[in-house]
């Protein structure tokens, strides 16, 4: 639903165009109206009465009325006018008087200011409302430069814009001390606690309890109402599904009090995300029908379409579901605009893409998405929220054929959204690493190389420092599925009894069998050399085999006799371990993927193995 904001005639309009008027007339309108906007947080009320208080001063040459009137017509948000009309109105005003007020003047700045709000919103830009937000810090006045923040911030809700858009917070919030308005503060503290859910911030409630309380000490209907969506958005989160319903409903009622243009979206994205929860989007379908094509909808939000295309897949529309998405795409995904709907837009885009097979969008929304992977996909001011963006990339990379990066994304998925509080977000993603099914994972293999020890495990490949650790592991994975005791990995490297000058018990450094799986693979790795054509797998073999004698060499005393070591196998289980952790450690610094595997399936203690499967 919409107020009706964008049009500019209302029924005083006419009339008070027609009769002569003082200056004086307009002054009761514009003081209304900037406590409806500014105290009450009254957007409908406002835009009543500076519509109003704009004809009279028009019609009374008050240019300076007619300014007020037209900034405070534009209200608190950029873009609340969302029907053509209503725009174009807008902007005729605004431009007009631009050409109208002292150039150099504060009006100036602030007519500037919202004019380049408003085309940057509608072309997902902000380039040219921050270079006017320059100059409104230059000028020094307080209300144009805390105008200028609020409009800006409005333009930086794409995820890549997360650190300025905190400093603008921030900065509003020092500036509202000096204009004498308690909206300017409202609204500081708004986009604070906005940017803090965006961000995944385990503080965000904090701030939002001091949002409540500064509400509860005087009522902010705009400010109220993103409150109140903030906390079905968290309803939501904690699986309450019954009771997030309710309070949306209510939630929706407040905003169209409110004559907030976006009551009726984030009513839809509320619903949306119950539904996508509870496994019945496919209700949704004649919603979304309607709203795809909803005049009030932000210019800049593409999100209803992604979940159109999610719905009809899940209903078997394959059709309808191919266009929404082509309709997405376009030419590139990378056009379409970082608004703050843009993450939610790329999460129903992927999952419409495994209902489709589409391996291809799938790629290309992966390249995307991974540099916001430790987000949570948010719509607006944190009004919805669909779980953690590794969730998306996993499923990505699933559908292009990924598997091991799948996993990845979604074991990651599942941790973030337990962070986050979002339970139904944290079983979707365990559901979804269900849907992978039980796989095989690729032995990991450890070569020497020089100076260092190459680990291959399906298609990665790293490259890690000789350590003692790194010995250890090779012998591992090279008796993939043997336990093999710590002691003879110990004193099979370091020959722990003679670097501590202990006495010598009847155990043998290496005994018998130890010896043999060592000259066993010595022998496979000579034959691997004589035999093999591929130089570098030669050299490979060459390289650990000498390895391999060498530490054999340090093994044996006179006569080949095996030697002894200190009847310390709690030394060696300490030993050993430490170095295996801090081997695996390296891996995981070079390939986090390969490391996580490593701890998952080398076990270490007083018997140490190496498990793929």
């Amino acid at each position: 639903m919409t107020s009706g904001s964008g049009a500019l005639e209302c029924v005083e309009t006419d009339i008070v165009r027609s009769a002569g008027v003082a200056p004086a007339d307009t002054a009761q309108p514009v003081a209304e109206g900037l406590h409806a906007l500014h105290a009450d947080g009254d957007l409908r009320t406002a835009r009543r009465c500076f519509d109003v208080a704009y004809a009279r001063a028009e019609a009374a040459g008050d240019v300076a009325g007619m300014a007020e009137a037209a900034l405070g017509f534009a209200g608190v948000w950029v873009h609340e006018h969302r029907t053509g009309a209503g725009a174009a109105v807008l902007e005729q005003r605004l431009s007009r008087l631009l050409g109208l007020v002292d150039p150099q003047g504060a009006v100036a700045v602030r007519l500037r200011a919202r004019l380049a709000a408003e085309r940057d919103y509608r072309e997902g830009r902000s380039d040219a409302v921050l270079a006017v937000l320059e100059d409104a810090r230059a000028h020094g006045d307080p209300v144009a430069h805390a105008e200028a923040l609020s409009l800006a911030h409005h333009c930086l809700l794409g995820p890549e814009q997360r650190l300025l858009r905190r400093e603008i917070a921030v900065e509003l919030l020092g500036v509202s001390t000096r204009t004498g308005r308690r909206g300017d503060l409202v609204m500081g503290l708004l986009w604070v606690t906005a940017d803090l859910f965006l961000d995944g911030d385990r503080h965000a409630e904090r701030r939002l309890g001091e949002l409540r309380h500064l509400l509860a000490e005087r009522p902010h209907l705009a400010a109220g109402y993103v409150a109140d969506a903030m906390d079905v958005m968290r309803e939501i989160r904690a699986g309450r599904f019954e009771e997030a319903e309710r309070a949306a409903r209510a939630c929706f009622e407040r905003g169209d009090r409110a004559g907030d243009a976006d009551a009726a979206g984030w009513y839809g994205a509320h619903l949306v995300a119950i539904r996508w929860y509870q496994g019945r989007l496919e209700e949704l379908r004649p919603m979304l029908d309607r709203m795809v094509h909803e005049p009030t909808l932000s210019a800049v939000d593409n999100a209803y379409y992604a979940v159109h295309a999610v719905a009809a897949a899940e209903a078997g529309d394959l059709r309808t579901a191919a266009h929404a998405l082509a309709r997405l795409r376009g030419p590139s995904l990378k056009e379409l605009p970082r608004s703050g709907s843009w993450l939610v837009t790329m999460h129903g885009i992927v999952e419409a893409a495994r209902l489709l097979g589409d391996a291809d969008l799938a790629a290309e929304a992966y390249e995307l998405l991974r540099p916001h992977a430790q987000r949570p996909a948010m719509v607006s001011l944190g009004i919805a929220c669909f779980g953690s963006v590794h969730h998306a990339l996993g499923v990505a990379a699933a559908v292009f054929g990924r598997r091991d990066l799948a996993v990845e994304h979604l074991t990651r998925a599942v941790e973030h959204n337990r962070a986050l509080g979002h339970w139904p977000a944290a079983e979707a993603s365990r559901c979804a690493l269900d849907r992978l099914g039980p796989d095989q994972p690729d032995r990991a293999v450890c070569v020497r190389e020089r100076q260092h020890w190459r680990l291959d495990w399906g298609e990665r490949s790293v490259l890690v420092e000789n350590s003692v650790g790194m010995l250890h592991l090779a012998v591992l994975l090279a008796n993939a599925g043997t336990e093999i005791p710590a002691v003879e990995l110990a004193m099979g490297v370091t020959g722990l009894a003679e670097a501590v000058g202990a006495r010598t018990s009847p155990q043998a450094v290496l005994d018998q069998e130890a010896m043999r799986r060592y000259r066993t693979r010595v022998a496979d790795l000579r034959a691997e050399m004589e035999s093999t054509s591929d130089r570098r797998r030669a050299e490979a073999a060459r390289l650990e085999s000498e390895a391999l004698m060498a530490e054999l060499a340090g093994s044996v005393g006179i006569g080949g006799r095996s030697r002894r070591f200190v009847d310390n196998a709690e030394r060696a289980r300490v030993a050993v371990g430490k170095a295996i952790r801090r081997a695996i450690a390296r891996v995981e610094e070079s390939d986090a993927g390969l490391g996580r595997h490593l701890r998952e399936t080398v076990h270490t203690g007083r018997r140490c193995s190496y498990r793929p499967v």
